[in-house]
């Protein structure tokens, strides 16, 4: 049961709120259809956080149109991924000023950034500099939902004395989020120093061998590290959006 309910029920409770004015409010559509788009407005209310706008394939006027009817919904930040820089241009354009965008992860935000909704940090570690596209990924939709991150990037195992530089920040961690591509090491490294999940993500980085991110699946699937989970090839967005679930569990309760 997400706070946004609990909250309308105590309101009942207390008396500043009618049954029949909250069964007004809970029988209001849950979607709103735009015609190429069902914009789920009771998103929140299931799962404790809002729908995500996947930029991808959809056009600015598109992506603008859903990002206003979550907002006349009630949404404060939307958060909108997998972007290329020319379509938010046209989004910076059609949102104005409340439009930020991130280039390096790909993702927009439309609305204040929220603080953070609970103690503690989640480590977002990658294995090279060309993994931080899809580390930035996951540490600006783990930030997005409430979660405070911590970057550790380049800490690869070609030099293991870069990860061990970082013991504090590790061992400190609520969940980590591990990305790597080329062999996926990193991900059984951190496992095996840390008490916390680890979220493996794989990246397409590599030489022919790595198969766009194959290797370091397969890799990370088969650790020997307990408490290793892996979301897909370069999914950054599941890996912060699940990290910051773990994280924020029991605050949207």
């Amino acid at each position: 049961m997400s706070t946004e309910l609990i909250r309308l029920l105590t309101q009942v409770k207390n008396g500043e709120v009618t049954p029949e004015d909250a069964a007004l409010e809970l029988k209001k559509a849950p979607f709103v259809d735009l015609g190429y788009a069902k914009v789920d407005l009771h998103r929140r209310v299931r799962q404790g956080a809002a729908e995500v706008v996947y930029g991808a394939g959809k056009t600015p006027d598109q992506i603008a149109g859903i990002v206003r009817a979550m907002q006349d919904g009630g949404e404060r930040t939307v958060l909108i991924t997998r972007i290329p820089p020319e379509k938010a241009q046209v989004l910076q354009e059609l949102l104005g000023s409340g439009f930020v965008y991130h280039e390096t992860g790909r993702i927009g935000l439309y609305g204040p950034a929220p603080a953070p909704a609970a103690d503690g940090y989640i480590v977002v570690a990658t294995g090279g500099t060309s993994d931080i596209p899809v580390a930035e990924e996951a540490a600006l939709t783990a930030e997005a939902l409430g979660s405070r991150v911590v970057r550790l990037y380049d800490v690869g195992v070609a030099g293991l004395h870069r990860t061990l530089s970082h013991l504090d920040e590790i061992m400190g961690a609520r969940v980590i989020v591990a990305i790597a591509g080329m062999e996926g090491a990193l991900a059984s490294v951190l496992g095996g120093l840390a008490d916390c999940p680890v979220i493996a993500v794989p990246t397409s980085v590599g030489y022919g061998a790595a198969f766009d991110g194959l290797a370091a699946l397969l890799s990370m699937m088969n650790s020997c590290a307990s408490g290793v989970s892996v979301v897909n090839i370069d999914n950054g967005f599941g890996a912060g959006y699940l990290a910051s679930m773990i994280h924020l569990q029991g605050v949207n309760a």
